[in-house]
């Protein structure tokens, strides 16, 4: 395996652990999070044309604490008519 490969793939398991570690420490299961980001979605669009494709939410852990931080792309904010 190419040295590049095999760092790149190390770096991808370590991410997944990590995320999981943090799930675990928040007992935030993944189903969850996903469940929370489709609520998110759905208020949001209220509001806001957003990039659902792109969005991220991630849930990470600092000092003792767990942080969740989303990443939505808004694409157009709606009329008040339109919402």
């Amino acid at each position: 395996m190419d040295f590049h490969k095999a760092r790149a793939s190390k770096s991808v398991a370590m991410e997944r652990l990590r995320l999981v570690l943090v799930h675990d420490r928040a007992m935030v299961s993944p189903a969850l999070l996903e469940l929370l980001k489709g609520e998110m979605i759905e208020v949001i669009s209220r509001y806001l044309d957003i990039d659902e494709e792109s969005m991220q939410v991630h849930l990470s852990s600092h000092d003792q604490m767990a942080v969740l931080a989303a990443s939505i792309p808004v694409l157009r904010v709606k009329r008040a008519h339109e919402q």
